[in-house]
């Protein structure tokens, strides 16, 4: 399927994985099957030579490259110096969803996958122009993406059962009256289908 490509946004194991420090979120993607889905879109996007580009976070110990005090949930996650460091088992990408062909983009600052980091680049650079997103979060981190990726001039797509967000009822209200302004909308298995 020529110029799409999927973004997954921080299925990293210390968000949403064996070593994370946010197990509402954790819970809401174990209702959602938000893992099981987004590994089948994947495996399916593989298939169809479809680019799946893991778009990751982390800290360096001494915190450079990253903005420490300009946001008060930032802020709350930097009080402990172990959080998401680079070069720990935390920031690796959950072991269902990689694959070696797989790219990733790594930030240091920021909840957008796009501000400070190569991934628009790498983007046009395999020809895409169309972003499917799935992770976390409803919150913070896939608006920034939709909305980031709008204002470059891709289109988006978000997979409304691989993505999650806490607490639920407004994370559905995020997909209802956010992202429905910025992106389409669409199932796993809707795309798997088009995809196959």
């Amino acid at each position: 399927m020529e110029g799409v490509a999927v973004l997954v946004m921080e299925m990293q194991r210390g968000v949403v994985g064996d070593l994370t420090r946010f197990p509402d979120l954790v819970a809401a993607c174990a209702r959602h099957d938000v893992v099981a889905n987004a590994a089948r879109l994947l495996h399916t996007a593989r298939m169809a030579g479809i680019p799946v580009i893991h778009c990751t976070a982390a800290f360096r110990a001494d915190r450079a490259g990253s903005h420490t005090g300009n946001c008060p949930f930032i802020v709350s996650l930097l009080k402990d110096p172990e959080h998401m460091l680079e070069g720990t088992a935390a920031v690796e990408v959950l072991p269902e969803l990689r694959d070696p062909g797989d790219l990733e983009s790594r930030r240091y600052h920021g909840f957008s996958p796009f501000t400070g980091t190569s991934l628009d680049t790498t983007l046009r650079s395999l020809g895409v122009s169309e972003v499917v997103a799935v992770g976390v979060s409803l919150n913070l981190g896939i608006p920034g993406l939709a909305l980031e990726a709008v204002n470059l001039g891709h289109r988006v797509t978000v997979v409304t059962d691989a993505v999650a967000g806490i607490p639920e009822d407004y994370a559905r209200a995020v997909l209802r009256n956010t992202i429905s302004l910025l992106a389409t909308r669409a199932t796993a298995g809707d795309l798997i289908e088009t995809w196959k």
